[in-house]
């Protein structure tokens, strides 16, 4: 498992226009059907854990909680992100394989 490299993929997406960030942002690409993964701080607050996860699982999003909301925030140049959704297959699945 690299987290740094998935991380470091992260910004990349950022920059590409790949990536939503925030709560209500990311449950409207989710019902959208535009999200191919979902990153949950795993510092998230009960609620939003809870809706966001609920959501993913009617949708069939596979749901990442490896990284606090510090990494995460960092990773893509924003303070205090608990949600991020990555819209590209391509970044999902290299996340996915670096995670493994």
């Amino acid at each position: 498992m690299n987290k740094n490299k998935v991380l470091s993929l992260l910004g990349l997406c950022q920059r590409a226009n790949r990536l939503v960030s925030g709560e209500d942002m990311s449950l409207a690409v989710i019902k959208k059907k535009q999200a191919k993964l979902v990153f949950l701080a795993n510092d998230a607050g009960v609620n939003t854990s809870k809706r966001i996860r609920d959501k993913s699982t009617s949708y069939d999003v596979h749901v990442i909680d490896l990284f606090s909301t510090d990494e995460l925030s960092g990773a893509i140049g924003k303070s205090n992100r608990k949600v991020l959704v990555v819209k590209d297959q391509g970044f999902a699945n290299k996340m996915i394989e670096l995670l493994k």
